[in-house]
């Protein structure tokens, strides 16, 4: 608006009114004013029409020499980055060829071995609080949940657009709470590593590691499956999973059955389903009268954060979860070994007891949990025994011939509360509940509010 009333101003304005004079002192001259000025006044008209149209023209030309100037320069601007990315091309080819011929050439004998980066996407918030009590296998605790948080900063939440399509999800990860990490750092090349575990279902036999699935492994990397449930924004919430808190995520691919599932697959009998002679198979799940109670109890404090709807469902996870024997081989088969009741205030410190309710992992077990014992009243947290009861009194004592079972007390912890159960001739009571120092990473928005909303939403 600015520039065409300045060319107004300029060029129409001054033109015009030089005609305007023109032409009436013509028309002065002539004969019959009062004709002679309709006639200058068009004259006038067409003069200054004219001299529009001739500057329009100009004003046009002008412009169309400055866009093709421009066009120029944004081609020329366009050729150089085709340029430069056809270079980035080229070096990025090369280098890969370069990585792949140093990788074939590479003598994995040498102390430098290559390291690739691989970075965790996210972190699992998981209702398993702890190792012991988390499933050996995906999908047999189907109230199993979980919420994959992918990393602020990192691959954006848009990576997961499409997966709400998928009924399952494969997931890659690291074995992070893993007791012989430390020893992998220390020897890479996995000389000492021992190639041979037992196997629970086989009821301590042992295998090749690569013919189990056991989580101590020469590069302690683990695959599992879960079911999608929904996404929201940066979360991936799943169920069905067999995963520890905290458990760092490497990557997610959908599960896809016309190439992931194979009919007609062949496995050993102890590895069946329908295994009639499986060791880790239990009789009854059966909860105290007090139990209840102990749980409405936690459940004040944990709710806020806890992924299910309320302690009914939350006991329905627990049912699912003791529905298969979780004790390690050394729980199992000589918890008669194991002192009873056990510590000397001397030697014991809080950290000492909450390890040995958790238990420490030093064997072969898929699933194994080694816990602490006192011998001569100092703690042991490195020799596998059954976790008991404790009651902090000097000295110990051991089990007599008329030992009963029902009297050890087994701990796990799921969302932050400690259940203490018992088991015998393959019926399991469940004692008692109270809250753990143990609590689970959950953000504060990963709670059964959300779940709801998501789950729902994914399901109209």
């Amino acid at each position: 608006m600015d520039v065409a009333e300045g060319f107004l101003e300029s060029k129409i304005l001054p033109f015009a009114a030089a005609a305007l004079v023109i032409t009436v002192g013509i028309a002065f001259l002539m004969e019959g004013f009062l004709e002679s000025t309709i006639l200058s006044f068009a004259v006038a008209a067409l003069v200054i029409i004219a001299g529009v149209a001739f500057l329009m023209v100009q004003n046009w030309r002008h412009s169309c020499a400055n866009l093709q100037i421009k066009i120029g320069e944004l081609q020329a601007a366009l050729e150089t980055a085709q340029l430069q990315r056809a270079a980035e091309r080229k070096g990025r080819i090369r280098a890969q060829q370069a990585l792949r011929k140093a990788l074939v050439e590479k003598d994995l004998t040498k102390s430098d071995m290559m390291v690739y980066p691989m970075i965790p996407i996210g972190i699992i918030h998981s209702c398993f609080s702890t190792r012991n009590g988390t499933p050996r296998q995906p999908l047999l605790v189907p109230l199993a949940r979980a919420c994959l948080t992918l990393s602020a900063g990192g691959v954006p939440p848009i990576a997961f657009e499409g997966l709400e399509g998928y009924s399952h999800c494969w997931l890659l990860y690291i074995f992070h709470a893993n007791t012989d990490l430390p020893h992998l750092w220390m020897q890479p090349t996995h000389q000492d590593f021992k190639a041979k575990v037992r196997v629970p279902r086989l009821d301590g036999a042992k295998l090749g590691v690569y013919a189990t699935r056991t989580p101590h492994r020469p590069c302690p990397i683990g695959l599992t499956v879960a079911k999608v449930e929904g996404v929201h924004g940066r979360m991936l919430f799943l169920s069905g999973i067999d995963l520890v808190d905290g458990t760092p995520v490497l990557d997610v691919k959908p599960y896809l059955p016309y190439c992931d599932s194979i009919p007609d697959a062949q496995t050993p009998q102890w590895a069946k389903a329908d295994y009639a002679e499986d060791p880790l198979a239990l009789a009854s799940v059966e909860f105290s009268k007090g139990f209840p109670a102990d749980l409405s109890k936690c459940w004040a404090v944990t709710s806020k954060h806890s992924m299910y709807s309320g302690p009914k469902e939350f006991q329905k996870l627990i049912r699912q979860v003791l529905t298969r024997d979780i004790r390690s081989l050394n729980q199992r088969h000589k918890p008669h070994n194991s002192t009873m009741i056990v510590f000397h205030e001397s030697h014991v410190t809080t950290g000492d007891i909450e390890t040995f309710l958790s238990g420490s992992e030093t064997t072969e077990d898929d699933n194994a949990k080694c816990d602490g014992y006192v011998d001569g009243g100092k703690f042991n947290a490195t020799t596998a025994g059954a976790p008991f009861e404790m009651q902090l009194t000097t000295g110990f004592k051991r089990p007599t011939s008329d030992f009963n079972y029902d009297d050890i007390i087994y701990h796990m912890i799921l969302e932050g509360i400690k259940i203490d159960y018992s088991v015998d001739c393959g019926k399991v009571v469940i004692r008692s509940a109270e809250l753990s120092h143990i609590w689970s990473a959950a953000i504060p928005e990963c709670n059964y509010a959300l779940w709801a909303k998501v789950v729902g939403s994914l399901s109209k």
